[in-house]
């Protein structure tokens, strides 16, 4: 691979073409605090290559499906050829590919990162899913979707089918429960565990105050206590 990252300036002008109409939270912005993020890991950590951190944390969602009409598919091709135009070899594409499908959540069921390139970027990405970031991207993301922002009628889903974790029915409030108050303990790096702590906290916060401010202070949706009492037991609330 290249030895100077400044090298990657024409590959990371085309990156940012193609994320730059984004308006789902998988923007230029975000990928640029991935690689910021990345890089503060790996330098805390004192662990990981440079130039294959700077890699998968560029190119991370260039290879995401959900990005593209066609699927897979069309991801893996858009990946490739964007690789091979930067004369890439066969033997690099393959190994980032590899290392990036490790990242994906993918309702809990992706292929673990084994590497510590992988892990210190999936921890990054991981960071701009949750805190006050992430509350707007997914927010961003559910509207780009068509998903309501709270459907209290639907119950909270729990070892999911990744086809289910993508197509099946849920709110951007559910989104909270079903992934992100889950990755706070499921950091590799030390240094991401603790940029992690004060991110949950704050979702937490906002979770507490958006049940009780669609409720009216618990004064409406009553056939809906259900799941409401589950997501308020959840964040330990002080309104149960």
């Amino acid at each position: 691979m290249n030895q100077n990252l400044n090298d990657y300036h024409a590959l990371e002008n085309e990156v940012r073409v193609f994320h730059e109409k984004d308006a789902s939270g998988h923007d230029w912005a975000h990928i640029a605090r991935v690689i910021a993020l990345s890089e503060k890991i790996r330098s805390s950590e004192e662990q990981g290559d440079l130039h294959t951190v700077y890699l998968i944390a560029l190119l991370h969602d260039v290879l995401d499906e959900k990005l593209y009409t066609g699927g897979k598919e069309e991801a893996e091709q858009a990946f490739l050829s964007l690789l091979y135009k930067h004369k890439f070899s066969n033997e690099e594409c393959v190994q980032l590919q590899k290392q990036i499908d490790s990242i994906s959540f993918k309702g809990g069921h992706g292929i673990p990162p084994t590497t510590i390139e992988a892990k210190i970027v999936q921890d990054a990405d991981r960071l701009d899913a949750i805190g006050a970031i992430g509350v707007a991207r997914t927010f961003a993301y559910g509207g780009a979707k068509g998903h309501p922002m709270f459907a209290p009628q639907l119950p909270i889903r729990d070892n999911m089918t990744e086809a289910a974790y993508r197509t099946g029915k849920t709110s951007t409030l559910h989104h909270f429960f079903e992934k992100l108050f889950l990755l706070k303990d499921r950091m590799h790096t030390e240094t991401a565990k603790e940029l992690a702590q004060s991110r949950h906290d704050m979702m937490k916060q906002f979770v507490e105050a958006f049940i009780q401010e669609w409720t009216v202070d618990g004064s409406i949706f009553n056939k809906e206590q259900k799941t409401i009492e589950k997501m308020r037991q959840f964040i330990g609330s002080k309104y149960v």
